[in-house]
């Protein structure tokens, strides 16, 4: 479950990325932009350790 959430939010940062370099029509501040950046890489982590206890049980 958190490496969905990981994956959502890397789709709306790159779609939000990709809107601003296109368009200028970005809906994400650059505050709203380091969050979700930032909760990629929490939910990554949390996916990545949750893995790892897995495979040592």
């Amino acid at each position: 479950m958190p490496l969905i959430a990981a994956i959502i939010l890397f789709i709306v940062f790159v779609v939000n990325v990709g809107l601003g370099a296109a368009s200028n029509a970005a809906f994400l501040s650059d505050v709203g932009e380091m969050l979700v950046l930032s909760g990629v890489a929490i939910f990554f982590v949390i996916a990545i350790l949750k893995k790892e206890a897995d495979a040592n049980q």
